[in-house]
């Protein structure tokens, strides 16, 4: 309870403090090509309950087709919404979900019910607790593009980059404190790179492949 409140407090005043940001943030999302300027989506919370996740948009408006993972250039991403995924911008509407008690600051990424039916058994343990909006895991993947190569996108995030997610953010969960919090936060703000034990784990999986 005390962790919660906690979290609720920093997401408030992260959003009050951020207004500002926000405010032209919304701006350049607008002036680019006029659509709305929050995007949101389904996801699997603590309990598999589903939740709306909260993000500026960065893809175009309206229906779009494709992966629904993001490749190497795709096209579906606005001018304004590259600059937004590069220093993870678009992600600051979560702490909305935060303060709401659907996310905490630090947990594994929220995913869509594809996935973690995919990936059950994981996401079973992983779920016990409140997805984040970053981790060690997103800290590695913070530019996922490079990670792919030519081929069917979707495929090779579910078979190579999913379990090496899934593999961190297991780890990270079950031996987590609030000082080890207190660094993934401090480093994704700075956008520095995950502690070097993490880099162990997804250079021996890229050297096995």
């Amino acid at each position: 309870m005390i962790r919660r409140a906690c979290e609720s407090i920093c997401a408030g005043l992260g959003l009050i403090l951020l207004l500002p940001v926000f405010a032209m943030i919304a701006l350049a999302i607008k002036l680019d090509d006029g659509g709305p300027i929050f995007y949101s989506h389904k996801r699997i919370g603590k309990g598999h309950r589903k939740f709306r996740l909260f993000k500026f948009r960065s893809m175009v408006s309206g229906p779009t087709y494709g992966s629904t993972v993001t490749a190497p250039q795709d096209s579906r991403v606005t001018s304004v919404g590259q600059f937004l995924r590069r220093f993870k911008l678009d992600e600051l509407p979560q702490l909305a979900n935060v303060l709401k008690g659907e996310m905490q600051l630090v947990g594994a990424r929220p995913q869509m019910e594809k996935f973690v039916d995919i990936f059950s058994d994981e996401y079973d343990e992983l779920l016990q607790s409140w997805p984040g909006i970053t981790d060690p895991a997103s800290l590695i993947f913070r530019n996922e593009a490079k990670f792919f190569y030519e081929g069917s996108i979707e495929e090779q995030y579910i078979k190579r980059i999913m379990p090496i997610k899934l593999e961190i953010s297991l780890k990270y969960s079950r031996t987590r404190t609030f000082f080890s919090d207190l660094g993934i936060l401090f480093r994704t703000v700075l956008g520095l790179p995950a502690p070097a034990a993490v880099w162990e784990t997804i250079s021996f999986h890229f050297q096995v492949r």
